[in-house]
């Protein structure tokens, strides 16, 4: 009797520390922006755009300076982001590039996403806003271990007013509508004038969802991945003209206002002591004009090529750091000090070992992860540092554009259309944020060693393997 006594308490004790373990998992709350650059946020130096609430949040937390979105167009940040491994590793070694509403391919259920290795651990998952990961049933979010989809398969300005994103309409029809789906199904066809209401749906949806997930006593993750900043810049009416900086600014703004909302219902739900906000970009921001946006889109498709940026060049390239570095924002109240600053070099693709250690899960084995746990530098330990001894610039078919290393910027060596050897680039990038004086010939030892670095994580990537059991030392 006694020892059933015993092993009863042993049960209730074991019961008790699980549940106890469960409470100490964060939810995790993700906001993804869309083409918002370095220095399109006022805590990191906006001077025309407002953002007082991701302010805030900066604040409370940890701004991260160092930290690289993997690649600088959508399609292949996300799925890096998402998997943890350089795009071109995905897809069976094929890589993935931007999508289309008429390209048929998308991220294949085979890899495996953070998002999976919560669900197992008992988190609900749930995306709002902009997927751009396959349109197709067998790669919506649901096949990827999200619990609940509600958004856009690709970015608002592929509408029929666009002509397939390559100057030519496939089969010579246009594209189709812009679809609304919730799980797997089309809801709505959306114009110009739904796209310019779906922000304030979202928002809705993503409180919905908090809500429910709380409701439920489950901790939960959720990717709220917006669209007003991706051309069109569309906002619900009401809001336009707030910023100094054209449409783009307002839909900045209007995102900081969505967090706000956001914010407003984590704290009314009493979880703000134990949810994680992380906020991060897709890619930098765009930077150059395009006829064909302005004349489908009016100002709402305008760049202000004379905007000035600190970081050299935008996205849709991975050579310089204004297409991959970009603003990130950490919270997490008793974990991360607040009103913190970290310099260590980091990536979006450390997401994914970050979350797994968080929630308990294990990492997978049977393939190369790129990302890293930063877990010790988010908690601001004494003497942590970077678990990356580089991080590289990938094209997301493959081939290597730079490589950074410590305070070090290298643009790797390229050939003219002729065959003649370009020259090489290196930047300081202690003492030349934008990558505008190149010290190559001043330090040839640098040049060297970060050739050498780029070619292994090179033929690292291309033959699936992993970056550190290269010769980087």
């Amino acid at each position: 009797m006694y020892s059933r006594f015993l092993g009863g308490l042993a049960f209730m004790s074991t019961v008790a520390v699980s549940a106890q373990n469960e409470l100490k998992r964060p939810n995790i709350i993700h906001i993804l922006m869309d083409d918002v650059g370095y220095d399109d946020l006022s805590c990191f130096g906006s001077p025309d755009i407002k953002t007082p609430n991701m302010d805030a949040i900066a604040e409370k937390g940890m701004k991260f300076t160092d930290f690289y979105a993997p690649h600088g167009t959508s399609t292949p940040s996300r799925a890096a982001l998402l998997t943890g491994r350089y795009a071109p590793r995905v897809n069976n070694g094929t890589g993935l590039s931007v999508l289309f509403p008429h390209t048929v391919n998308g991220l294949d259920k085979d890899e495996i996403c953070f998002t999976e290795l919560l669900k197992k651990q008992g988190y609900v998952i749930g995306l709002v806003g902009k997927w751009h990961l396959g349109h197709l049933p067998q790669y919506l979010p649901v096949v990827h271990g999200f619990d609940e989809f509600i958004g856009i398969p690709y970015p608002n300005d592929h509408g029929p007013e666009r002509l397939g994103g390559t100057g030519v309409r496939p089969n010579g029809i246009s594209d189709p509508p812009i679809p609304l789906i919730r799980q797997v199904q089309i809801i709505k066809e959306c114009d110009n004038n739904d796209l310019a209401e779906l922000p304030a749906l979202f928002q809705r949806e993503a409180c919905k969802f908090i809500y429910n997930s709380v409701q439920s006593e489950k901790p939960f993750y959720l990717q709220y991945s917006n669209i007003e900043t991706h051309t069109p810049y569309f906002i619900p009416r009401g809001f336009e003209g707030r910023s100094q900086a054209g449409a783009f600014g307002d839909a900045v703004e209007y995102l900081d206002n969505t967090v706000g909302v956001i914010m407003d219902m984590v704290r009314r739900m009493k979880i703000e002591d134990n949810t994680w906000i992380i906020i991060t970009s897709d890619n930098g921001s765009l930077i150059h004009k395009d006829k064909e946006l302005e004349n489908c889109y009016g100002r709402f498709g305008e760049t202000d090529p004379n905007r000035k940026h600190v970081l050299r060049g935008g996205k849709y390239q991975e050579k310089y750091d204004g297409g991959i570095r970009v603003s990130c924002i950490f919270s997490w109240p008793g974990v991360i000090p607040a009103g913190t600053e970290c310099r260590e070099l980091t990536t979006a693709m450390d997401l994914f070992a970050t979350i797994v250690e968080v929630a308990g899960a294990e990492m997978p084995s049977d393939r190369p992860i790129d990302g890293k746990s930063i877990l010790p530098l988010m908690r601001g330990e004494k003497g942590a540092k970077s678990p990356h001894k580089a991080v590289f610039g990938f094209r997301p078919r493959g081939g290597i554009e730079c490589v950074r290393y410590l305070h070090w910027k290298l643009i790797m060596p390229k050939t003219d259309s002729q065959g003649k050897e370009l020259p090489v680039e290196l930047y300081d990038l202690e003492k030349d944020l934008g990558e505008k004086t190149n010290v190559a010939y001043e330090y040839p030892h640098v040049v060297k060693e970060m050739i050498k670095m780029g070619e292994e994580a090179n033929h690292a990537v291309k033959n699936g393997l992993s970056i550190e059991r290269s010769n980087i030392k």
